[in-house]
């Protein structure tokens, strides 16, 4: 795109004065509007330079809009998308758009390569060029990487690195394929350095095809995907602050099955499903297939007791298990609740917390069984709820079990669930489920049967998040380092009770093996044991 100076009658000169008609004030009124603005303005007056269609107006698409939107809706806004799916024009607009009618911003423009800053600043400038000359806002500086506007806010383009943006004071920040900031440290530091300007009220969007899923891009859209509160709401904006916004290749209309056949036989399945599904290249085995992670989507919680969330009405006609997980509660680990419903092996509650004292762990489990058990009873008095409780014995489980003591097992509902003692054992029997190496893999490999062969369905958000970074460390699975993987201890724990209730029950057991069968009478023997 070739340069135009500053004395071309496609820039409008500084504090030129212009007598507007009414029509025109109504259109400058319309294009400031906070919130409907730039959409109207991009939409009314903004034009782009297709690459096979030539000069047209710019006609967003409906990912698009939401990507104008999520730019002018948060201060902070991380946005993944296929590539060539028109991101770039859509940040160029909103600049534009926002250096005009926000007098004295100072806009920065990041790209990984100096090529790329360029880009982006040619597309800017075409998208100022093209506007009717009534609504632009006079230049006074027109420099290839920088423009100045009479008003003053400024917009500059430049290459990542760990010095940019370092003292100076920036209204907004825009970084372009911020994934693919080589070294990856560089990118580190840039952010490191880029922090003190956005703490003192500063707009900050990234938009960036995935790369690895190591990359500080990478660990942004992972915080801003963070977004549930001890309640398990599903916050609108991650931990991090910033609001996550993704698009699929489908979305664009000109592409369907076909063109995505030919693209993947172009540049290969991996490529293909980086660049266009937007999927983090996982160099770590999750336990759970990458596949069926991308497929679970959880459900939003039918209700809330305190801290627990509740996806499903107990119902007297199924069994049901609550495992602990106990933690100690100063602030490190989380402390979490599982509960499911057997025979469907459906997640229909759960909790978590990590500054809980002991003794509430074992109250909340305790106001858990006696919520299932008043339930099932108003529904159906004369029977007595099935329902089946334990914890992990290790460590912390001792002083978890000893708090079980304190308030008395007669006075929570439901029957303690200890594994098995093995046949020749002379350990002394510990109440609960002690976990060695082995126990987590058994556990581990059944707990992956039963999701990836659909018997099992998983409710919690929060728990699937924990599940893409559960990944394999020498001959076993954990958290990621920084990650968290206390609601999958839960799940683990859980999944070792259903074992032992397996081994005495059929309708568990058939559904526990491979056999694909349906179940839907409750499980007949251990129904009248609840308390």
């Amino acid at each position: 795109m070739a340069y135009v100076s500053l004395d071309s009658e496609q820039i409008k000169k500084a504090n030129k004065k212009h007598k507007y008609t009414k029509d025109q004030v109504l259109e400058l009124e319309q294009c400031m509007d906070k919130k409907s603005g730039p959409l109207y303005f991009m939409k009314k007056f903004m034009k782009i330079q297709h690459p096979t269609k030539g000069e047209m107006p710019f006609v967003p698409f409906p990912y698009q809009e939401r990507l104008i939107e999520a730019y002018n809706s948060h201060r902070f806004s991380i946005s993944m998308l296929p590539r060539q799916t028109g991101k770039t024009t859509c940040a160029s607009g909103y600049l534009i758009w926002y250096a005009m009618f926000h007098p004295d911003s100072q806009i920065l423009i990041a790209a990984h390569k100096y090529a790329g800053a360029s880009d982006i600043m040619s597309r800017v400038r075409y998208a100022y060029e093209m506007l009717p000359g009534w609504i632009k806002a006079g230049v006074n500086q027109y420099n290839r990487n920088s423009i100045e506007f009479d008003n003053g806010s400024k917009i500059m383009a430049t290459t990542t690195t760990e010095n940019t943006g370092r003292g100076m004071s920036l209204t907004m920040i825009y970084c372009d394929e911020f994934a693919f900031v080589q070294p990856p440290d560089k990118a580190k530091e840039f952010w490191t350095s880029l922090s003190p300007t956005l703490s003192t009220g500063g707009k900050c969007l990234i938009t960036s095809t995935p790369n690895s899923d190591e990359d500080q891009f990478a660990l942004i859209w992972k915080e801003a995907n963070k977004r549930f509160d001890d309640y398990g709401n599903d916050n609108v904006v991650g931990t991090n602050g910033f609001y996550a916004m993704k698009a699929h290749w489908s979305e664009h209309p000109d592409r369907n099955e076909e063109w995505a056949e030919t693209e993947r036989a172009r540049i290969g399945e991996e490529r293909f499903r980086r660049e266009h599904e937007c999927e983090f290249l996982i160099f770590d085995e999750t336990l759970i297939s990458s596949t069926t992670l991308v497929e679970m989507e959880g459900a939003e919680p039918m209700q809330t007791m305190g801290q627990v969330r509740w996806w499903k009405k107990p119902n007297p006609n199924m069994t049901y298990m609550v495992a602990l997980d106990p933690a100690m509660g100063t602030g490190g680990d989380f402390a979490a609740i599982q509960v499911f419903e057997l025979p469907t092996f459906e997640q229909v509650a759960e909790w978590h917390h990590n500054t809980t004292p002991m003794n509430q762990q074992i109250r909340i489990l305790q106001g858990i069984c006696k919520h299932i058990h008043d339930t099932c009873l108003e529904q159906n008095s004369s029977k007595n709820p099935s329902i089946f409780y334990s914890m992990e014995n290790n460590t912390v489980g001792e002083a978890a079990l000893l708090r079980v003591m304190d308030i008395g097992e007669e006075n929570i509902h439901g029957q303690f669930l200890s594994e098995p003692i093995r046949k020749g054992h002379r350990r002394k029997f510990r109440r609960g489920f002690n976990t060695t190496a082995k126990h987590k893999i058994d556990a581990c490999t059944k707990f992956k049967e039963l999701i990836e062969g659909g018997k099992m369905v998983i409710n919690s958000k929060p728990l699937i998040s924990e599940l893409k970074d559960f990944v394999a460390t020498g001959i076993s699975f954990k958290a990621k380092p920084g990650q968290h993987d206390d609601l999958v201890s839960a799940c683990l724990i859980m999944t070792r009770m259903m074992k032992v209730l397996a081994d005495f029950d059929p309708k568990i057991f058939e559904k526990w093996t491979n056999r694909d069968t349906e179940y839907t009478a409750p499980m007949p023997i251990f129904a009248n044991l609840g308390i």
